[in-house]
């Protein structure tokens, strides 16, 4: 096959090195019947040796060409190549027990997590490669400098860990920064739930959206209706000293007084 140039458009830096893809497939440990998707498999330094291993495998990618070539790769009744942009694809839809693996594009890591939030109830585990400094903010705990609104909305649904981390040089064309590997578990059905799940998202929003403020000045308004000697918060906590814990017992008692506003996008 004619040698591919990376697209910048679609953050492409291609894994290479046999170490790296090694430790990954271990760390994923696929099994035959496992319904695994791979999003953006790229030249198939994942896919591969994945296929090796299980009977089928999906993988989404958006670049016509790579798609192209993964057909070549072997049949529909081993491979479905879903030539798609991940951000428009009904992981739902998919049926349940996914398993979600793949070096996500760093150009779109986050919406791309947020995303996948509305597959959670179909998705056994997920397994992602993301720039470093995304997977500390996604693992990080309260009281850190790297703790997020996208610390609270990823835990708040799954059980996370940072596996290790990969060198740029272990990539085609090396990308500027240190990326890492992260495991996501969906948490189980019975998980401690906010009352109101928007509210929930609008309060985590609001209190990051002004991080450095005390939470008594970033919630604005809501901040007068919330009892705060019951929900175990200070008013002059800042966003990233309150745990998920915390802002579920924050949502649940403005969720008596608040109604949620139309979207927290």
């Amino acid at each position: 096959m004619s040698r591919h140039q990376a697209r910048a458009r679609f953050g492409q830096n291609f894994l290479k090195d046999q170490v790296v893809i090694d430790s990954i497939v271990r760390a994923i440990d696929p099994q035959p019947q496992d319904r695994m998707v791979e999003i953006g498999p790229g030249l198939s330094a994942l896919t591969v040796p994945l296929m090796a291993r299980l009977d089928h495998l999906t993988v989404v990618e958006i670049d016509r060409d790579l798609a192209a070539r993964l057909r070549q790769l072997a049949g529909p009744d081993r491979l479905t190549v879903i030539q798609q942009d991940a951000l428009t694809v009904d992981f739902a839809s998919m049926g349940d027990g996914l398993r979600l693996v793949g070096n996500l594009p760093y150009n779109i890591s986050t919406p791309l997590l947020f995303a996948f939030l509305d597959a959670a109830d179909h998705v056994k585990d997920q397994h992602f490669m993301l720039q470093r400094e995304v997977v500390d903010r996604m693992v990080a705990r309260e009281g850190s400098s790297d703790y997020s609104r996208l610390s609270v909305m990823l835990q708040y649904r799954y059980r996370m860990h940072k596996l290790f981390d990969v060198d740029p040089q272990a990539f085609e064309p090396a990308p500027k920064v240190v990326s890492a590997i992260v495991r996501m578990i969906p948490l189980p059905a019975d998980r401690t739930r906010a009352d109101d799940e928007a509210l929930f998202g609008q309060v985590v929003q609001r209190a990051f959206s002004q991080r450095r403020k005390m939470l008594r000045r970033a919630l604005g308004d809501w901040a007068g209706q919330v009892d705060w000697q019951s929900v175990g918060v200070e008013p002059t906590d800042r966003a990233e000293q309150v745990s998920v814990q915390g802002f579920i017992r924050l949502a649940n008692d403005l969720a008596r007084h608040v109604r949620p506003e139309a979207s927290c996008a």
